[in-house]
């Protein structure tokens, strides 16, 4: 990078300091070079501070009450803000961000917009036209950083499995959109599918390639998962064995099993020690242990299987059947497995701040939304006379998603690596409640389970132990 962390922060903030001129420009200045947003030794906080003692510029006591009350309240804004719709409108005023990555110049300009946006609505509300001049300037300033900043920032390599796939055909052009790592995050995509479909992968090749992503670094085909995973950042593990007419699902299990092994083993001798892996090919719990204990060199907290798609028809439903967003729902979580026994729970989730339980009744919980989620998925091949495509993709970027930049705080399901929390057996794959925070899962801890939940949870418990036992031979000792 031409600008590094530290010099693009003290650019940014004399920039800041110089250029803007409006009281709302100032409260944003404070703010960005506050100990909330900024290291304590950050060149753009001294620099401000060495500005402000200087009396570059003074405030009348009244305008520094302002500040104060409105650092105040913005400190807890930005503490429970929805990052996702503010790095949309963050890529909405400054366009060329996206057209020009360089992580750590935009990632200063993000946590400046972000305080400039929410300073500017708190203290500002009467005085539009000083809002606009002050984005206004800002935006300059900011789209000038990305122009001068490198573009040479290393693509993240993600290798996909089954990628001729109708999830993975729906997965690849959000991936090179910037929708799962970022909107300034280069990607490069290996490709791994079967010898037969290498001539349908060029296919998928050319259109990636006639997309004209700004993101895509590009694009390698493999059919040969120790090439295709050689230094990757992340394995969405896609493909898997489908279950066809007359198939026991014990014949299921197995070849499956000796796929995911062969996968393990393959991320084992090539990928990165930190890659992060999501199992989605079915029965992706018991897929994803799989791979896990055939790959002994990274760590088991790299290893996941997808719940999400399942926690977002749940959340779908519940604003179905409640009228709320699904932005909305908070603390909900599935538990176990990723299939028909899977524990869709409202034992802690609230819909609006109130508990669901008071917003939903009993009855329509343990009738209908239980097991519409847990059969969701046969009422779409029932549907369309196909399996879940599209949705499973956005799930997935959902998935990985959150798992990078982390939740905010929010709950989510995700399949990981169990340590025996809850009473799961360790080393089974099983779905929990979870919060991401700097690329690390932390499943919640010390929730109450009410009877009606436990029963739930030891039946997809019995069933993953099942799986487990089916499928011993390929489990490493």
């Amino acid at each position: 990078m031409l600008i590094n962390s530290v010099n693009s922060e003290f650019w940014i903030g004399w920039k800041l300091f110089d250029a803007l001129s409006d009281t709302n420009s100032w409260i944003a200045l404070c703010v960005v070079c506050s100990p909330a947003f900024c290291p304590p030794a950050s060149a753009s906080r001294l620099l401000a501070l060495r500005a402000a003692r200087k009396g570059k510029r003074t405030f009348a006591t009244s305008e520094n009450k302002v500040l104060t009350d409105t650092y105040k309240k913005l400190a807890d804004e930005i503490a429970k803000a929805d990052q996702r719709n503010l790095e949309k409108l963050f890529y909405e005023t400054f366009p060329e961000a996206a057209e020009n990555p360089s992580a750590a110049d935009v990632q200063t300009m993000k946590t400046a917009f972000t305080a400039i946006y929410t300073a500017a609505s708190e203290a500002f509300e009467k005085n539009p036209a000083s809002v606009g001049k002050g984005m206004k300037r800002f935006a300059q300033i900011a789209n000038r950083v990305v122009a001068e900043s490198s573009s040479n920032q290393a693509p993240v390599k993600v290798a996909v499995t089954g990628a001729t796939g109708n999830i993975g055909y729906a997965l690849l052009f959000r991936i090179a959109s910037g929708a799962m790592f970022g909107e300034t995050t280069p990607v490069q995509l290996h490709l791994l599918d079967l010898p037969a479909a290498q001539n349908a992968l060029k296919g998928v090749v050319m259109e990636l390639q006639d997309g004209a992503y700004p993101l895509l670094r590009g694009v390698s085909t493999f059919d040969d998962p120790v090439k295709a995973f050689v230094d990757i950042d992340a394995a969405l593990l896609v493909g898997a064995k489908p279950r066809t007419k007359g198939m026991e699902r014990g014949d299921l299990l197995m070849g499956n099993a000796e796929i995911f092994s062969v996968q393990g083993k393959a991320l084992n001798q090539s990928a990165k020690k930190s890659v992060k892996v999501a199992v989605v090919g079915n029965p992706a719990n018991t897929n994803a242990m799989i791979a896990q204990r055939n790959a002994p060199s990274i760590s088991p907290d790299n290893f996941t299987a997808m719940t999400r798609l399942d926690h977002n028809r749940a959340l779908a439903q519940l604003s179905l059947k409640t009228g709320c967003h699904v932005s909305e729902v908070s603390q909900f979580a599935i538990w176990g497995n990723h299939s028909p026994t899977m524990y869709p729970s409202l034992a802690h989730a609230t819909i609006k701040g109130r508990p669901a339980t008071e917003v939903v009744d009993n009855d329509w919980v343990v009738k209908s939304f239980i097991p519409d989620v847990q059969q969701r998925g046969a009422a779409i091949i029932n549907a369309r006379g196909a399996s879940s495509a599209a949705s499973a993709a956005s799930a997935l970027v959902d998935h990985m998603r959150d798992w990078v930049h982390g939740t905010a705080g929010e709950w989510t399901s995700v399949g990981v690596i169990s340590k025996g929390e809850y009473g799961v057996t360790a080393g089974l794959n099983f779905s929990y409640p979870i919060v991401h925070t700097e690329g690390k899962s932390q499943v919640v801890q010390n929730l109450p389970i009410d009877a009606f939940s436990a029963e739930r949870l030891e039946a997809t418990h019995k069933e993953l132990l099942a799986e487990r036992d089916a499928v011993a031979k390929m489990l490493p000792k």
